[in-house]
């Protein structure tokens, strides 16, 4: 069974004349880079902060200089899941981070259903000491059946560092994927993502959303409308990339929760008598690998940068496309 230990954290915080005069949640979201302000106006509505001693439950109050604040929160980290000798493909490691390349069908996270054999499952066994980190480490997720390059923290302290490395938008994400229908220019897909209404384990475009941002670069076309698009993200929010694909009527490959359309059934019909679009119907996951991750370390301050090739089953995928040019 997963079970998460806590611990009870307590900081205090002295206004200065920089942060004077603004609302206390934003205050303390410039006080406490490493958590959200969403989560920090939880924290003030849920009564677990004081200002002089007094507990303020109002996120709009204005503070003032000289005035102390005092937050209490509970940090979860892993101590009893099971460490399990699942290989890792490590792509580079030092004494504060880790970068794997991780396969498709591999869940990153334990839960509901997935309490074991999984990717924090392996990390506890190859690192036993990063059971004390948050989320044994992961600062990022990658989808079950997404592969490529994904980052790891060693310590509680690079681990905030990265974090805020993420929310300064400086860690540079790149990903390849193959999609349906042929896109003809490069573009910036800038629409707010929100969970389903209506399924609350799928994502949709919608004005109620987060602020979420995906750049992508034309690389490849073939005939009977496929492409091979790289992409970049500003933004990290939840299946960002296959939303935002689906959204502009360019799903991914393989995609089989935000890949069902129209458009797809068309091509279906039309095309599933010929081999290449057997091969594009029949392909098990979503077309999508993460090949590039570029930021400035943020212990040792070097400026680094890995990039690997496409797993064999989209090289393949790309060479039956070809074959159709």
């Amino acid at each position: 069974m997963m079970k998460q230990e806590h611990k009870n954290i307590t900081k205090t915080i002295i206004i200065t004349s920089f942060l004077s005069g603004l609302r206390l949640d934003k205050a303390l979201s410039q006080s406490l880079p490493d958590h959200s302000r969403s989560r920090i106006k939880r924290w003030i509505l849920n009564r677990q902060v004081k200002v002089n001693n007094c507990v303020v439950t109002m996120p709009d109050k204005k503070v003032l200089q000289g005035e102390l604040i005092e937050i209490s929160y509970v940090v979860e980290y892993v101590k009893s899941l099971k460490p399990e000798n699942i290989f890792l493909n490590v792509v580079y490691e030092d004494d504060f981070i880790v970068i794997i390349n991780k396969p498709s069908n591999l869940v990153v996270h334990p839960g509901v259903g997935n309490t074991s054999g999984t990717v924090l499952n392996a990390l506890l066994y190859h690192y036993p000491n990063i059971s004390v980190v948050p989320r044994a480490g992961i600062v990022q997720r990658l989808d079950k059946d997404t592969t490529g390059l994904m980052l790891i923290a060693k310590d509680i302290d690079t681990q905030v560092k990265l974090v805020k490395l993420f929310q300064l938008h400086k860690i540079r994400r790149e990903y390849d994927a193959i999609v349906y229908g042929n896109i003809v220019n490069n573009g910036t897909i800038d629409r707010p993502i929100a969970r389903n209404f209506f399924n609350r384990t799928s994502m949709c475009v919608h004005p109620s959303g987060k602020s979420a941002i995906t750049h992508y670069q034309v690389i490849e076309t073939f005939s009977h409308s496929y492409t091979r698009v790289r992409l970049q993200l500003e933004t990290g929010r939840t299946h960002q990339i296959r939303v935002h694909m689906a959204h502009i009527q360019h799903p991914l490959i393989g995609d089989k929760k935000y890949g069902k359309s129209k458009h797809l059934l068309y091509l279906k019909k039309r095309y599933d008598r010929t081999f290449n679009h057997c091969c594009v119907f029949s392909f098990e996951r979503q077309a999508l690998h993460a090949s590039m991750l570029k930021f400035v370390h943020p212990i040792t301050g070097v400026s680094m940068r890995w990039k690997i090739p496409l797993p064999l089953d989209m090289l393949g995928l790309l060479n039956v496309l070809r074959l159709s040019l």
